[in-house]
């Protein structure tokens, strides 16, 4: 039972540690700072075809490309910010796993707070709401339950 349990801990690790594999070792950038800095920029990229994967951790072929897309725009010496919106102005706003704050998405920010203040509200009226007085037990009822609680 024990060596079954090591055995499905290491299975799960190793499961869990596969979107770390994604990025290729050719993809790789020599310096370590501007590599950092991908990895920080395709952390908040969406992949494309994946269900809420980032691209850093999707093995994608699509992904494949945005990385190499994001290492070379470092190359050629342009800010994270420039970065993002490229790509934001090439695949939209979907491509951003927290997307900004703007009309578009307003629904997106808004919605749960809306839902809690609606949750709220439906509380405290359900518990302001008076509940309706108990009428008394008829002289049958009275009787069997005197003889259940005897019992």
């Amino acid at each position: 039972m024990n060596r079954t349990r090591t055995i499905l801990a290491l299975l799960l690790s190793a499961w869990m540690a596969l979107p770390a594999f994604a990025v290729q070792p050719d993809e790789v950038l020599k310096d370590p700072a501007l590599e950092q800095r991908a990895r920080n920029i395709s952390a908040g990229l969406r992949c494309l075809v994946c269900q809420n994967q980032s691209i850093d951790e999707s093995d994608a072929g699509v992904a494949r490309d945005l990385r190499i897309l994001i290492r070379e725009q470092l190359l050629q010496q342009k800010t994270d910010d420039q970065i993002i919106t490229f790509v934001v102005d090439r695949y939209g706003d979907y491509v951003l796993l927290k997307p900004r704050f703007k009309r578009e998405t307003l629904i997106l920010w808004l919605a749960p707070f809306v839902v809690l203040v609606a949750g709220g509200i439906f509380v405290l009226r359900r518990r302001a709401t008076p509940v309706a007085p108990v009428e008394g037990l008829t002289e049958a009822e009275k009787a069997r339950l005197d003889d259940l609680v005897r019992k």
